[in-house]
């Protein structure tokens, strides 16, 4: 009979060993998948945060247009990388875009907030021109705070069937 583990802190009343296999998944296999989880996310919110960001540069749009731009963008993007490969293998786009919505929103939001925070508070960072390494840098600094911050939320997520888990029921 396995012996049970103490709690420990930060788990929320869940024990260790409870942890250790969430949803037939070891630790070593939820940190895994949340960390593909996440550079999925962060790959359709770079593209999108970039693309916003240098439009609304060259256009020399303020800052609330170019924040509004570059947040739609990301979650177009995020979400179009999670319904694209779905569609694909056969899913309706109504459910694909369910399964998207119900996968990647948290996960871009906590990108979002924070990416978009990082900027604002990088002095210069919005006023800086395409060609400026603060430009580029910031947003580069923003995009992988932002990873750091959404990993856990996404393990989180995964760790209790829901973000990217719900993904992996939805070919079965």
């Amino acid at each position: 009979m396995r012996k049970r583990r103490p709690f420990r802190a930060g788990t929320v009343g869940r024990r260790v060993d409870e942890l250790d296999s969430v949803g037939g998944m070891d630790r070593s296999a939820l940190n895994r998948t949340a960390f593909q989880a996440t550079t999925h996310c962060l790959t359709g919110c770079a593209i999108g945060e970039i693309l916003g960001l240098v439009i609304s540069t060259a256009l020399g749009w303020h800052d609330l247009p170019s924040v509004v731009l570059a947040i739609v963008l990301a979650f177009f993007f995020g979400y179009g990388l999670t319904i694209r490969p779905l569609v694909a293998s056969g899913i309706p786009v109504p459910r694909a875009a369910r399964l998207a919505f119900a996968s990647d929103t948290l996960s871009i939001v906590t990108m979002e907030a924070v990416d978009t925070a990082t900027v604002l508070l990088i002095p210069g960072a919005m006023a800086a021109g395409l060609l400026d390494g603060l430009f580029w840098g910031s947003l580069a600094a923003s995009l992988l705070i932002a990873g750091v911050i959404a990993f856990p939320v996404n393990r989180w997520l995964i760790a209790r069937g829901q973000g990217h888990a719900v993904l992996h029921g939805a070919h079965h």
